[in-house]
């Protein structure tokens, strides 16, 4: 049986639109037909080189590690106990660790360093068919909002921001009397908004772009106050931040965006004490004044996607109604286009591939 895959074969060329077979599933691993494949901005980095020095590539790999969809083979040696039929439909989480290292042992295969990641090899969601092992797999019922096109971006968009702001919570930065910020509105910062009232225990929510419409997306995702900082020094933010809160400064940043210019922005809007957790990925480096870090005891967390746990409290949130989604739905024929929009950043929330 065939398949259609966007397939990589090199860095900075479209991806090459096939049919292919169908993979069959090792005997532990579960055939995924694949609903939904959230085109993430690291999909775009993928192909434009930005991982060419950090990941072996063993071309030709197909990009993709959002992925929801409907089991549609079981292998041999899946145990009973998985809970898994054929149609059941389920989400993937992407991160698959060596199962032997420490980080593995603590749950968190994100961080194995000999781990691997759905869509950063031969197997990714912009195929129509994906195998998985079954340890990888979460069964949702498939009702409302709870279909593929949905979900798949919370195994990243949704899942990312979430993690980063539990770190925030965790760390008492959050809370009554205190103002924390959403730096960046596209796929993640519209999930991460709504995270910050969840867990911000009364915090005011301040969201930052530069987009009036995705700050809008902000506004109807929960956002107290939206401040577009296009064009806009730090005095003027701060002005504006002011004017909206009572307060100039911010005692907690989720950064999104994951730019130079905008971690220096979250540093220069802190209070003392202060926290700045960056879990976006545009830029390579961070830029930051040493004695204000020092001086006024700031804290920098680096917050990378999220474990296995992480994902079920996102999807426990979503099942009880608590995540509105921003879905703009692809079809296959259009991934290549799709992906220099979102270089761009016109995509509003999460661009999904959906197979008709």
């Amino acid at each position: 049986m065939k398949m259609r895959a966007a397939r990589m074969y090199g860095y900075r060329q479209p991806l090459r639109l096939e049919e292919i077979d169908v993979p069959d599933p090792g005997p532990e691993e579960v055939l995924v037909r694949v609903g939904g494949a959230g085109m993430c901005r690291t999909d775009f980095q993928l192909v434009d080189g930005y991982f060419d020095t950090g990941l072996a590539m063993d071309f030709p790999i197909t990009p993709g590690h959002e992925v929801a969809g409907w089991v549609d083979g079981i292998g041999s040696a899946v145990p009973a106990s998985a809970g898994l039929s054929e149609g059941d439909q389920v989400v993937v989480f992407g991160s698959w660790g060596d199962g032997a290292c420490r980080q593995c042992h603590e749950g968190n295969e994100q961080l194995c360093a000999h781990g691997v990641w759905a869509g950063f090899g031969r197997h990714g969601g912009y195929q129509e068919y994906l195998p998985v092992h079954y340890r990888y797999l979460i069964a949702m019922p498939g009702h409302g909002d709870l279909s593929p096109d949905t979900l798949a971006p919370l195994t990243d968009a949704g899942l990312t921001p979430y993690r980063g702001l539990k770190k925030l919570q965790t760390a008492g930065h959050l809370g009554p009397g205190r103002t924390v910020a959403v730096s960046g509105v596209g796929g993640l910062g519209s999930y991460a908004t709504q995270y910050a009232k969840l867990l911000g225990g009364g915090a005011q929510v301040v969201a930052l772009a530069r987009s009036a419409d995705k700050l809008q997306i902000a506004k109807d995702n929960g956002a107290d106050h939206a401040i577009n900082v296009r064009d806009k020094d730090t005095e003027a933010v701060r002005a504006e931040l002011e004017a909206l809160t009572g307060r100039p400064e911010l005692d907690a940043v989720i950064d999104c965006a994951g730019s130079e210019d905008a971690v220096r922005l979250a540093f220069s809007l802190l209070a003392s004490e202060g926290a700045v957790a960056s879990v976006g990925l545009i830029g390579n480096r961070v830029d930051i004044p040493l004695f204000p870090m020092v001086a006024r005891e700031y804290t920098y967390f680096g917050s990378f996607w999220g474990n296995y746990n992480d994902l079920t409290e996102v999807l426990a949130l979503a099942r009880a109604g608590q995540i509105k989604h921003t879905v703009t739905r692809v079809r296959f024929d259009d991934v290549n286009e799709t992906l220099d929009a979102i270089a761009r950043g016109d995509i509003l929330g999460r661009a999904v591939i959906v197979y008709d």
